[in-house]
């Protein structure tokens, strides 16, 4: 008798198709992880008042615009994929916002190479994707200023070249971060270029806020102590002792403004040592002016980091806010004071960088002169002591 053979049933792991769905999920997957980082990314760099999106959006954005644009390119090609192995909408969806996303980050490119020219720089594409933070910027020295609740605070010294006998104007510079984050490594290239320029540049650490541990009368202590160290160790590091400014950048800038003012109308003291002498000048960088404006709007964090910065609201600690806002603390004869905004910043806004020098102004602190460049708009006074 004869019988046909029973049809044989493919094993599972062997059923036709089955490869192909899981390499089309797996596909699919990184295609959405790419377009949400890119997207988002994209979304905190034009619209920095989208929570969390609009602290990263800026910095990565702004920073790393061709390397976000070919992480997106990435993404529509995974989109494309995707749209191409039978997820039609899922597909279609993430090659739209990928390539939304590419066409931002280039435009933010542009505008920065646009600007980079015009400036009369050269900027090369090999330095854009492979110097990512300043790698060849390095301190010529690094040195412990002074120790806060047995922590060590840190100062990298960036010299200029000097000749024999010769003395150089000098900088403390306070980092940005929103008062609890970044470090003194942020301003490498900051420091380097200062230096190349004929400014020793000291780039501090300074005590960081965190929940429950509020720095807003440690972290100008701070200021003053390497303020009084570099005082101290002018001759070891051939500074001009009556030429050393004090400035920073963001909550930095913030910083360094209100110490040195406060230093100079003597609301201030060392609580640790000596009292410095006033800085011979002050730089703000895109400072915050007003913590509790800084509260009250809540740019792109801000409202988190006064909170954190002072250990509550306004309504909280009215008191604590007005000592740490330079605002507070105009009065005729301060340092010479510049200031440098962007303008284009969306976090501390030029309209207010300019209502602050004009505060300045009214008191007959300084006549402000405006200069504005492709990426600047800069109100200055007599620039940093030199």
């Amino acid at each position: 008798m004869l019988t046909s053979p029973r049809p044989t049933t493919a094993s599972p792991a062997h059923r036709p198709g089955k490869f192909r769905r899981t390499r089309r999920g797996v596909l699919a997957l990184f295609g959405s992880v790419v377009a949400f980082l890119t997207a988002t990314i994209m979304l905190g760099a034009y619209f920095p008042s989208i929570p969390k999106a609009g602290v990263i959006g800026p910095v990565l954005g702004g920073q790393y615009p061709f390397h976000v644009a070919l992480l997106a390119l990435a993404g529509v090609l995974l989109g494309a994929v995707t749209w191409h192995s039978g997820l039609l909408r899922w597909g279609r969806l993430l090659t739209a916002v990928t390539a939304l996303s590419t066409v931002a980050a280039l435009a933010i490119g542009c505008i920065q190479f646009t600007a980079a020219q015009k400036a009369g720089t050269t900027v090369s594409f090999a330095e854009v994707f492979t110097q990512l933070a300043n790698p060849d910027a390095t301190p010529d020295t690094t040195q412990v200023y002074a120790t806060r609740d047995g922590q060590a605070l840190g100062a990298d010294l960036y010299l200029p070249e000097r000749g024999r006998n010769t003395k150089v104007p000098a900088i403390i510079l306070a980092h940005a971060g929103g008062f609890h984050t970044f470090d003194k490594s942020d301003l490498r290239g900051t420091g380097r270029w200062l230096a190349d320029h004929g400014v020793a540049t000291v780039a501090v650490d300074y005590s960081l806020a965190a929940p429950g541990r509020s720095t807003w009368n440690t972290a100008p202590q701070d200021l003053l102590s390497a303020l009084r160290w570099v005082e101290d160790h002018a001759d070891t590091y051939g500074i001009d002792p009556s030429r050393i400014s004090m400035g920073g950048m963001s909550a930095g800038g913030t910083l360094a403004m209100n110490t040195a003012y406060r230093l100079h109308n003597g609301t201030i003291h060392a609580t640790e040592g000596p009292t410095p002498k006033p800085p011979a000048s002050v730089v703000g960088f895109y400072p915050g002016t007003d913590v509790t404006q800084m509260w009250e709007e809540d740019v792109a964090g801000t409202r988190n980091a006064a909170e954190l910065f002072t250990g509550g609201t306004p309504a909280q600690y009215p008191q604590r806010y007005r000592e740490v806002s330079p605002t507070t603390d105009i009065r005729k004869g301060l340092p010479p004071t510049l200031l440098v905004v962007g303008d284009r910043d969306r976090s501390a806004r030029p309209e207010t960088i300019k209502s602050f020098a004009a505060s300045l102004h009214a008191v007959g602190s300084w006549r402000p002169r405006s200069r504005n460049s492709p990426s600047q708009s800069t109100p200055l006074t007599t620039p940093m002591a030199a």
